[in-house]
């Protein structure tokens, strides 16, 4: 076999870094835990990559696709169907919140994201609004990678190399409570309120007739699981529905039980126009999204020549909804969602820990979804600078925590965070261990400064 990356081209991965060494190379998986090729046992504590909810090395779940396989391996629903759409659509329809009751498969998170935008579109112009184009969504929100996913998307860094892109993106602030500006630092809920109303400022000032969507997740992922402040998202329904904007929750990492909840939307009690998602739907035995759409918007589809012309070739795939009909049954048969919620409180507190630690500023997220924000003083919640992140992220935290068997995220996309997200499977056991690894890595990070 040649070296890992003579032809292979990883994705969002400085190449460089492997021109003397090779990547590791993971070969197998069981439950919350992955192997590499010298048979090393880590714990996989990002799930992969938030996708992994049911566990690695799932039986029932490979048996399903290769039955499904056996039997039918593809066929587009391009004006057709299949029973494991018909019935995967039907199980998503009851599951999701109020009228949400229409499925549109894609392959992944961001074709979701792209379907929102682009039916968001349509659907103002045949109802008689075709003005309506622009979106809203939030500073350092990521969304995708295709053109209308990255537009969408609040990192300037991972947009510049790209553009032109789709026009018609505006950014308003998130909910990083850390971060609140100093009159509403005190109060949560205020925050929450402040930040709502600048998604109202932002459409004012485009104008109301210009503008279609708001994306937002429960849980913003970059920056360092931001969640939202108590009243937040009653306020964003309220404005969106003032102006007639359509709400889309993008919760291709919070849905399926990351927060404890088959949707994230429910977690936070507001209904949505459109749910993005994928990740989580299979738990990555197989690709597969799907985007989930209130009653409203299918309407004008319902009747005449009108047609969303929009779709992909690996939508709604056999195997896929083989697979993620297999993965729901695990969710139901071993209560995932319900071990999320008995378990969320102590993965919290386990992680809290943490705040002993002079370098960690800030513990924050639902679920089993956290972010640890590193900080060069508490007291005034300075941050590092861009070269003292890159050492401190890459150069000390990154390889010390794989080293010592934890599979986790490091990121500088804000405020250098951590972030862990393990396997809904996952309890106290893991918990321990990942407490006692990041902490023996930010306790080195810090004597190093």
């Amino acid at each position: 076999m040649s070296s890992a990356t003579d032809h292979l081209w990883l994705h969002f991965t400085r190449m460089s870094t492997y021109a003397d060494k090779p990547p590791a190379i993971i070969e197998r998986g069981e439950g919350a835990y992955i192997w590499d090729s010298n048979g090393k046992r880590y714990l996989d504590a990002l799930s992969g990559l938030f996708v992994v909810q049911a566990g690695h090395g799932r039986r029932e779940i490979a048996e399903a696709m290769r039955k499904q396989a056996e039997k039918l391996e593809y066929f587009p629903i391009w004006g057709y169907a299949h029973p494991g759409a018909i019935e995967l659509a039907d199980r998503l329809a009851a599951l999701a919140p109020g009228r949400l009751n229409k499925v549109f498969f894609s392959s992944g998170g961001a074709e979701s994201v792209e379907t929102a935008w682009k039916l968001a579109k349509q659907y103002f112009k045949l109802t008689g609004k075709p003005m309506k184009t622009k979106v809203i969504s939030r500073n350092i929100a990521y969304h995708g990678v295709t053109q209308g996913a990255l537009s969408i998307t609040g990192l300037p860094g991972y947009k510049q190399d790209f553009e032109p892109l789709v026009p018609g993106s505006i950014r308003v602030p998130n909910t990083n409570f850390y971060r609140a500006p100093a009159f509403v630092a005190d109060d949560e809920k205020a925050f929450g309120q402040w930040a709502a109303n600048r998604v109202e400022e932002a459409i004012l000032a485009e104008g109301p007739d210009t503008v279609a969507a708001v994306f937002v997740e429960p849980v913003q992922n970059s920056g360092g699981c931001f969640p939202p402040p108590p009243g937040y998202f009653d306020r964003l329904r309220e404005i969106c529905d003032t102006y007639d904007v359509l709400l889309v929750s993008d919760e291709v990492i919070c849905a399926y039980g990351r927060l404890g909840t088959m949707f994230g939307s429910a977690k936070f009690g507001y209904e949505p126009d459109i749910i993005t998602s994928a990740k989580g739907l299979t738990s990555g035995y197989s690709p597969l999204g799907a985007a989930i759409i209130s009653d409203k918007l299918y309407e004008p589809f319902a009747t005449g020549e009108s047609v969303l012309g929009h779709g992909y070739t690996w939508g709604g795939h056999p195997v896929g909804c083989a697979a993620a009909l297999a993965n729901l049954d695990v969710f139901e048969k071993e209560d995932l969602l319900g071990n999320v919620l008995r378990n969320e409180n102590a993965f919290r507190r386990t992680l809290e820990k943490l705040l002993d630690l002079p370098i960690v500023g800030d513990v924050r997220g639902d679920g089993y979804f956290y972010g640890i924000e590193l900080v060069k003083d508490k007291a005034t919640k300075e941050t590092f600078t861009g070269e003292e992140s890159e050492r401190i992220l890459r150069g000390i935290m990154s390889p010390t925590l794989f080293e010592n068997g934890l599979y986790c995220r490091a990121d500088d996309r804000g405020d250098p965070v951590v972030q862990v997200a393990p396997p809904l499977v996952s309890g106290q056991a893991e918990f321990d261990f990942m407490e006692q690894v990041l902490r023996d890595a930010l306790t080195l990070a810090w004597k190093s400064l």
